[in-house]
């Protein structure tokens, strides 16, 4: 199965710590002889954000590569600016003037969604699962619903922003939640289904277009993949993998679940809203939502679930570990000892290789 990653990366001013608005400027400097072949660096709706998207992947020890050579080249552009380069979910320390980057369409985003995007310095890992058939696609997703927020959980990285401690492990989608088309994917019965609402979401102007929807998983409206989106933009590289490889383990599980006729059930909307609140609040460190039994259980104890489900056709169990014992995400940011100094270990991790 083909595979591809896409994270946003934030731009800090080594001094101050905090975002700057000079993408434009350090991807400029982008050597694009030392990326790996298919991969593409682009621009993002501020100019404090930057991306890399890897190319087609055919295995994770690819992927891996490929995501650390961008990570390298994007810090070493960064360096020449006198910048560096941060994966977290949210700006830990933010800038006075935050730049929209230049262009049509993320003009009409600002004027849309007006004061919620002034500020949006939000960042997420994206994991694409090729498959073509877009109606296997929709069906894959509903049964990816149950799993999300535990990725999510995995994967928070943003408890500070804008200099103050949320409370929250995940503040990146705390924020996007006040975006319409966001939190888990409908359940929907076809790719005409799930069509016709996007549609509709855009008919009623709450949508820019059917690109600009913030559901945690959707047939990508560019690649003939499933495009995952819950997770906020890790640490490090390896952080990566085990998100992409969780993803795989999860769309293979679901096709052999279709293979044998077994089609995922419509989840509870209240208890789906409450299942990625819950993970967004408390990352690994609290509980979850069981969404089968509509019950409180430790986060941890639905990760090992994950683990043995996706078994048959990944193996995670020592990424997972590393994670754990390193400390996730929002642990590392919280012990590092204040805003400025989570700064500083997110620039160390950015091009850390910590197989």
């Amino acid at each position: 199965m083909t595979c591809g990653v896409e994270e946003e990366f934030l731009l800090v001013d080594v001094g101050s710590r905090k975002t700057v608005s000079r993408a434009d400027t350090v991807i400029k400097r982008v050597d694009r002889t030392r990326l790996p072949t298919g991969a593409h660096v682009h621009h993002e709706l501020l100019n404090s954000q930057v991306e890399f998207a890897t190319g087609v992947c055919m295995s994770a020890a690819e992927v891996r590569r490929q995501l650390v050579a961008g990570r390298a080249v994007l810090a070493a552009a960064a360096r020449e600016e006198g910048l560096a380069l941060v994966s977290a979910g949210t700006a830990v320390l933010s800038g006075p003037d935050v730049a929209v980057t230049e262009g049509e369409r993320y003009h009409r985003i600002t004027a849309t969604y007006a004061r919620v995007m002034r500020d949006y310095q939000v960042s997420g890992c994206h994991v694409h699962i090729g498959l073509s058939d877009r109606d296997t696609a929709v069906a894959v997703i509903n049964h990816l619903a149950f799993w999300l927020p535990s990725l999510l959980a995995l994967s928070a990285n943003s408890p500070f922003d804008h200099g103050r401690d949320t409370g929250y492990a995940s503040w990146r989608t705390v924020q996007q939640s006040l975006l319409p088309g966001n939190g888990l994917t409908p359940w929907f019965s076809s790719a005409a289904d799930y069509d016709t609402a996007l549609a509709q979401l855009v008919d009623c102007g709450v949508l820019v277009d059917e690109s600009m929807n913030f559901w945690l998983a959707r047939p990508s409206p560019r690649y003939p993949t499933v495009e995952v989106r819950v997770a906020d933009a890790v640490a490090t590289a390896d952080e990566a993998v085990l998100q992409t490889l969780l993803t795989d383990g999860l769309v293979q599980h679901a096709l052999t679940e279709l293979a044998s006729g077994k089609e995922a059930p419509p989840l509870p909307e209240h208890l789906r809203a409450a299942a990625v609140w819950t993970a967004s609040r408390y990352g690994m460190e609290g509980p979850a939502i069981d969404l089968r039994s509509g019950r409180q259980v430790p986060a941890r104890y639905l990760l090992t679930e994950l683990i043995d489900l996706v078994r048959p056709y990944v193996e995670v169990r020592d990424l997972v570990r590393g994670v754990l014992v390193r400390g996730t995400g929002v642990q590392r940011q919280r012990r590092a000892g204040g805003p400025a100094a989570a700064v500083d270990e997110l620039i160390a991790l950015a091009t850390m290789e910590e197989m």
